[in-house]
């Protein structure tokens, strides 16, 4: 497999940076949908992967299993297809259904759990599936993004170390948190090289990272429903909570001003910065850096759905009230 884990990681990284036009700001962003999967998430994937391939943890025979309704599920049955390796995703109803219907075309078994935990979400109900899975097969690997260190290591070795050779000063980053793999390792390796700079990460309302209270949330991609341990190895200057209307209006803002058709993530940060910008006195023009995790192909029939925001905001509105 050591062979085949090579040719892979030929294919994921080094993402193109593009400058883009907002007055007041040199800002930047790295075009991560460009990679392998089609998502930022093809770095941890493949960090896991391959860390437990070396220490002998995965071998031909085992069964990965993970909890993911996302670009890190992705990510794990396009790597674990090419591997020849089993991968069982455990979703939920809040998946979009391009992705699910990608993740079985990509695996032969996907797991849907249906019941809501305690935060409203269904992530720590994933989390008990996954673990009733790997107690069933005895060969099993649970990759646990949310916990296992080498995510945010594929981070700290990888797109860390781009984003430190392709800039020679940094002001500014902001960075998207979900499994706070990204930010970990991004938010190490940029304060060696820039340790002036400030890291923004952006959550969405309703996630309990940062101790906001559990709030049903309707978009994937951002937020989560516990906080994972990895976040303790992030350095983290500042934190933005955007509200689902800002994230959806990021998104629209994104296309239109710059013609990038970007993921939730992107929008929420693209809305974030805006917001930041101007509610903060700035002395120059700060250079500011966002990377853009996966395309917006995924959220056609929601973010990028009328009908379907419209009646997303009224669920929102009656739970507020």
């Amino acid at each position: 497999m050591l062979s085949s884990l090579e040719k892979i990681s030929g294919l994921i990284g080094n993402t193109p940076v593009v400058e883009l036009n907002m007055p007041g700001i040199s800002l930047f962003t790295k075009l991560e949908y460009r990679s392998y999967s089609g998502s930022i998430k093809d770095r941890a994937a493949l960090s896991i992967l391959s860390n437990a391939i070396r220490n002998g943890k995965v071998n031909n025979d085992t069964l990965i299993v993970e909890s993911s309704s996302g670009n890190f599920a992705i990510a794990l049955a396009r790597i674990c297809k090419d591997l020849g390796l089993s991968f069982i995703p455990v979703i939920d109803p809040n998946i979009n259904r391009e992705n699910e219907a990608m993740l079985r075309l990509f695996t032969d078994k996907v797991v849907k759990v249906e019941k809501e935990d305690s935060t409203g979400g269904y992530l720590l109900t994933r989390i008990e599936t996954v673990k009733e899975l790997c107690a069933q097969h005895p060969n099993s690997f649970w990759t646990n993004q949310y916990d296992n260190p080498d995510n945010f290591k594929g981070y700290y070795n990888t797109l860390g170390k781009e984003i430190c050779d392709r800039f020679e000063h940094l002001d500014y980053m902001f960075i998207a948190v979900s499994s706070c793999g990204t930010i970990s390792g991004i938010s190490q390796k940029v304060k060696e090289k820039f340790p002036n700079i400030t890291i923004v990460a952006v959550d969405i309302e309703g996630s309990v990272i940062f101790n906001i209270p559990p709030q049903k949330r309707y978009v994937s991609g951002l937020g989560s429903s516990k906080v994972p341990s990895i976040l303790e190895h992030a350095i983290i200057d500042d934190v933005m909570i955007v509200s689902h209307e800002e994230l959806v209006t990021g998104c629209h803002e994104l296309v239109r001003e710059q013609n990038i058709f970007a993921g939730a993530s992107s929008g929420a940060v693209y809305a974030a910065i805006k917001s930041y910008f101007n509610s903060h006195a700035i002395e120059g023009t700060p250079v500011t850096l966002f990377c853009c995790a996966d395309r917006g192909d995924s959220y056609i029939n929601n973010v990028y759905d009328r009908k379907w925001v419209n009646n997303m905001m009224e669920k929102l509105s009656t739970i507020k009230a």
